[in-house]
């Protein structure tokens, strides 16, 4: 009847904007819950689909019960990717060298400070590739506990229902964790200008060919990582080797692409983004400490560097 109120109308009115609203909050914690289950899960597609499984079960609940929306969903986005940690396949491959993996993280680029590379300290959401490689290595709760207290200082309380474990054991895990993440986590060079003038000395000894002068720059027990993804074959294979003449025979070998490579940053750190007819052909993540480069972390896979975004490092 005309001149009745619309109660349902009302309440569906009322329904859209809190679900608006929720949405609007939701967002105000997207980035933190992108960076935690980028840590967890090395892979950025991964941890998107994470973030949005994360508003999935938000959106449901309505947000009934939640007090602290941030730190709910910081141990919901926790509790999706250590589900993801734990139902993983073996889709990545065997270790084809001294048993180390080839499997390297998502890289994420950026342009290099234009005037002053010493002045700009690295990003407070950068993680090291190197890093992830290593928390790779970790069991997933071990994982989780170190990400969650460590890097985004969740208590132990609030951890230790995801891990179905006490506080004091969670408290455990992170010490296991960070015991071997200090392990084996390598030694870094932090000055941006220092690392730079390593990596175009790499560059150019590779245009140059000259293997003494790649030998030169590269630490006695430089390890190379290199990610060509499963369908790649002979040289340009997925590996993953250690020494200074073996990495520099492989570079050496690749000397034909040197000259399309451009210094960029990778995850905070300089590094390399080789681009080939308007395609991605690698991104090289370096580590330098004493003036020497320590590590090379090579992303050759076609189908993956497809997906990367390079609209920050675009001319």
């Amino acid at each position: 009847m005309t001149g009745e109120p619309d109660v349902r109308g009302e309440q569906d009115v009322r329904d859209v904007r809190g679900r608006q609203r929720l949405a609007e909050r939701f967002e105000e914690h997207r980035g933190r819950l992108r960076a935690v289950a980028y840590r967890m899960l090395g892979s950025l597609a991964e941890a998107e689909d994470a973030v949005q499984e994360a508003w999935l079960r938000l959106d449901r609940s309505g947000g009934e019960g939640v007090g602290n929306l941030g730190a709910w969903l910081t141990t919901v986005t926790g509790r999706i990717c250590l589900d993801l940690l734990r139902s993983r396949t073996a889709r990545r491959e065997e270790p084809m060298t001294e048993g180390f993996d080839s499997f390297v993280p998502d890289p994420v680029l950026r342009a290099l400070p234009g005037a002053d590379p010493e002045a700009e300290a690295l990003h407070t959401d950068s993680v090291g590739i190197a890093l992830l490689v290593v928390l790779e290595a970790l069991e997933p709760a071990e994982r989780l506990a170190f990400v969650l207290h460590d890097m985004f200082a969740v208590p132990f309380d609030d951890i230790a229902p995801v891990v179905e474990r006490t506080p004091a054991a969670t408290r455990q895990l992170a010490h296991r964790a960070r015991r071997r993440v200090r392990d084996a986590t390598p030694a870094a060079e932090p000055d941006l200008g220092r690392q730079r003038r390593v990596v175009e000395a790499f560059l150019a000894a590779s245009r140059a060919g000259d293997f003494e002068a790649l030998v030169s720059v590269l630490h006695p027990d430089v390890v190379l990582r290199a990610d060509a993804g499963a369908a790649a074959l002979g040289v340009a294979a997925s590996k993953a080797v250690r020494g200074a003449r073996t990495v520099a025979t492989g570079a050496f070998h690749f000397r034909h692409l040197a000259g399309l490579a451009r210094v960029v940053l990778v995850n905070g750190a300089v590094g390399t983004l080789t681009v080939s007819e308007g395609r991605a052909v690698s991104v090289t993540y370096v580590t330098v400490a004493d003036g020497l480069i320590t590590g090379l972390y090579i992303l050759s896979d076609p189908e993956r560097l497809a997906r990367l975004d390079l609209s920050a490092v675009e001319a």
